[in-house]
């Protein structure tokens, strides 16, 4: 947990879908801050992400990696249990992991196949792995008030990635777009059920990215943003999220839970 935390050592971040795209960005930057960072993805270990990740590190042992399922309870506890088995603490926790429809569906013709996909991915994994985590993290905590007073930093903090999708409507994406407003009411629960005990809840919100999610619709956000349809006239980077990341992962903003930050070149402004 965080230096309120009787337990010591190096920080401890959980990043789940670390090893690619906005989360590959993320544990790259929570490494670089000194951070112990376990990630959790579906596919094999990758050798080339992980020899870099532990690069930045300098030190091979503060970097992880558990094969598993972010809709799976059973993968949620081996996750855990791996990052306290070799640092014995945890201070972060980053919801990071989503998917796309798997094909782009006008809302007439969206299938429950593809709907439960999605949420499956987006919402309900990260809202029950929000649940383990918070769960673990008290277990490690004991009782708040056996600590030597109420710490005035946060004694871990949850950050939830979701998207301008949870208010922009896209009708070819119907599901990516309800799982992501649920992100944000998932956020707006966990801030107010977990602040008594000593943890703080946040969402960043990426607006338009440059990852393997985008490359395919590459032509129409190009135009998106010759048309001036974001007053930063530039696709993100991956690196403009995990700042944000990094920003709250600091404990810097105790006094905050339940926030945004829009990392989306300010398209959330609306312009007339």
């Amino acid at each position: 947990m965080t230096d309120n935390n009787i337990n010591g050592g190096v920080k401890v971040a959980l990043v789940t879908g670390g090893n690619q795209g906005i989360g590959l960005g993320i544990s790259k930057r929570l490494v670089a801050d000194g951070f112990a960072v376990d990630i959790l993805a579906r596919r094999e270990e990758p050798a080339d992400v992980m020899a870099e990740l532990r690069e930045i590190a300098g030190d091979p042992s503060r970097v992880r990696y558990v094969r598993g399922d972010v809709t799976s309870a059973e993968d949620h506890q081996r996750f855990l249990n791996d990052a306290v088995e070799a640092w014995g603490r945890l201070d972060v926790l980053v919801n990071n992991a989503g998917v796309a429809p798997t094909e782009r569906k006008d809302l007439l013709e969206a299938t429950p196949e593809s709907f439960d996909r999605v949420l499956g991915i987006n919402l309900r994994g990260p809202y029950f792995l929000t649940q383990a985590f918070a769960n673990k993290v008290i277990a490690l905590r004991g009782p708040i008030e056996n600590l030597p007073e109420p710490p005035e930093g946060p004694v871990a903090t949850i950050v939830n990635v979701s998207s301008t999708s949870a208010e922009t409507v896209s009708i070819n994406r119907g599901e990516y777009c309800i799982s992501k407003a649920g992100v944000h009411m998932a956020t707006e629960l966990w801030a107010v059920r977990l602040a008594p005990e000593g943890i703080v809840v946040y969402e960043v919100r990426p607006g338009i990215i440059a990852t393997h999610m985008t490359a395919g619709v590459k032509d129409k956000y190009d135009a998106f943003f010759a048309n001036g349809g974001a007053p930063i006239a530039r696709w993100g980077k991956p690196a403009d999220v995990a700042g944000a990341v990094s920003i709250l992962a600091s404990g810097n903003t105790p006094y905050a839970t339940g926030d945004i930050i829009n990392v989306d070149g300010g398209m959330h402004i609306p312009v007339l």
